[in-house]
């Protein structure tokens, strides 16, 4: 395999520009072009960055599809600038292998094709730089969520912290506790653990996902297993196929209530999960003065709380259920029509297998934090800048695909992430499924005083692309400050940013945005960069200067 060339070459500073007057521009000296080597199959090279490391100059190289072991993780090399025999040699970079990346508390990640090294942002004032991986996922259920991961990575090249800033967790986070009576007047109990097991059939139990526990009772109360004491489906099945009635003279199901809240839900609960009971009996319990302060108790505690009433044993004795049916819809959560449910005999629980498994399972499309999933698809890190205080990471999975922008603070930590709603109108509603791409692109221009005022492209809004020019506070707050819109339908405009300091006074002069698929009249894409000046007079905060185009234009996508 013919390896892949980086060629870096030195800027050489002459004078020249688009604006009038002097200002400062650059050639290519192409006579001391240093060049370093990587394996063409990596895709070495498509990012780099300067990097100042350990009293050394060192380009940053990404490498997205180079593999760690047996997967296609991505990674970033460092090529020394500064030692003339490594690159005689040809072996001048080496990997710095960022793709053994590990998240905590994600035990079903998947790494391979996550693009590590696909975007590079360096600090220069710390030394230190962030690298992401946008297409890093993990497994929830049949799905797969793809919210990106990054690494950030110190001055002496080790690795300080791996988050998943738009990490979603699975729909599925639900701690499951079946309360089974298991009393003498079951019967016959198969039909009770063949309902348990196939309930069970139907929820997704993994590592964070769906955990399940078995609590039996009768006139005493015994754990069968706890939450997280199996892991796996099977281990699961196994378990509740192993599960003999205890008997029992008494039904004491305040009892069983009370020791699931203070108990079952703790012993191996997690905080934020989903807490789910499903009670099983047949017959009224024989400490009914104590039911009341249970289910208030566990209903405080947001416990979801599932009643089945097992009818046999009234129906072959020939007794009326109404005062039992009216304390099993007391235990059940409300609406009764959505919590409670009745069988003739034990045999007619496999009727309700279905019902049953629909109505606990539409609870996971919310976590019990108020958050919802628009965030499934995030991929976070598919761009990234640096600013004064943090740095901006795009997610243009998020929402839909229309996308989003998030801000990693750098004191404190922690992460702002607006949804769409906060930039006012300027994502319609009524163009919410046209996926803009928020957040493809990202850049900052520094004003008067140091002030930071952050852009981001969506360069397939309304098919014409978009750059919002706005602010974000400590509380993620947005003001929008202007919008640039794209002229021409698939132009991309948008897709690529770019803010300049022409006369090194520390302010931004100028803002480039690139149009890379824009067409010419005769329909050959070419490209198209639009060059905005900072205005001081007009209460737009950029004005449009002028355009570049490139010469010759066929095919060219210019400013790609």
């Amino acid at each position: 395999m013919d390896s892949l060339r980086v060629f870096f070459f030195f800027f050489i500073i002459s004078t020249w520009g688009l604006l009038p007057g002097p200002c400062a521009c650059f050639n290519l000296d192409t006579r001391r072009a240093q060049i370093f080597r990587g394996w063409e199959e990596s895709h070495f090279g498509y990012t780099l960055r300067q990097y100042s490391a350990q009293g050394r100059q060192w380009l940053l190289v990404g490498a997205p599809l180079a593999w760690t072991d047996d997967q296609q993780t991505g990674d970033v090399f460092r090529c020394p600038m500064d030692d003339q025999s490594a690159l005689n040699s040809g072996s001048a970079c080496s990997r710095l292998h960022l793709g053994n990346v590990s998240v905590d508390n994600v035990l079903a990640p998947r790494k391979s094709g996550m693009r590590l090294g696909m975007t590079l942002t360096a600090d220069h004032k710390d030394g230190s730089f962030v690298t992401c991986g946008p297409r890093w996922s993990h497994e929830c259920g049949s799905s797969v969520y793809t919210s990106g991961v990054c690494t950030h990575v110190g001055a002496g090249f080790q690795t300080l912290e791996t988050v998943t800033p738009a990490f979603q967790r699975c729909e599925t986070f639900v701690d499951l506790v079946m309360l089974v009576d298991g009393s003498n007047s079951i019967y016959p109990w198969t039909d009770v653990t063949d309902f348990l097991v196939n309930i069970l059939r139907k929820v997704n139990i993994g590592p964070g996902q769906t955990q399940v526990g078995v609590v039996q009772y009768g006139s005493r109360v015994v754990h069968e297993f706890r939450l997280g004491e199996h892991q796996t489906m099977d281990e699961v099945l196994q378990a509740v196929a192993d599960i003999r009635q205890r008997g029992g003279e008494e039904t004491r199901t305040a009892l069983a209530i009370n020791m699931a809240g203070s108990q079952a839900f703790k012993r191996g609960g997690r905080p934020g999960a989903h807490k789910v009971l499903v009670v099983i009996t047949d017959g009224e319990s024989h400490d009914s003065p104590q039911l009341d302060d249970a289910v208030t108790r566990c209903k405080r505690d947001n416990v979801t709380m599932y009643a089945i009433a097992v009818l046999g044993y009234y129906n072959r004795r020939g007794i009326d259920p109404s005062a039992f049916l009216k304390e099993i819809r007391f235990i059940a959560s409300d609406p009764d029509q959505d919590h409670f449910f009745n069988v003739t005999d034990e045999a007619a629980l496999k009727d309700i297998v279905d019902a049953l498994g629909e109505r606990i399972f539409s609870l996971e499309g919310g976590d019990g934090l108020g958050r919802g999933f628009g965030l499934q698809m995030a991929q976070a890190g598919f761009s990234s800048h640096l600013l004064q205080d943090g740095l901006l990471l795009g997610a243009v999975g998020a929402y839909d695909w229309n996308g989003a922008v998030l801000k990693r603070n750098s004191r404190g930590g922690g992460s702002l992430l607006p949804d769409l709603s906060a930039y006012g109108d300027q994502f319609p509603e009524e163009l919410r499924n046209h996926a803009a791409y928020f957040g493809y692109s990202l850049g900052s221009l520094v004003g008067w005083h140091g002030s930071e005022v952050l852009l981001a492209g969506a360069p397939r809004f309304n098919h014409t692309g978009k750059v919002v020019v706005f602010t974000l506070d400590p509380r993620a707050n947005v003001k929008v400050l202007q919008a640039l819109v794209g002229e021409q339908m698939g132009s991309y405009f948008g897709s690529v940013l770019l803010s300049m300091d022409v006369d090194g006074d520390a302010q931004s002069d100028l803002f480039l945005v690139a149009a890379p698929m824009y067409c010419s009249h005769d329909a050959h894409e070419m490209g198209k960069v639009y060059v905005y000046k900072l205005s001081t007079r007009s209460q737009a905060l950029l004005a449009l200067h002028g355009a570049l185009l490139p010469s010759p234009s066929l095919g060219s996508r210019f400013g790609n």
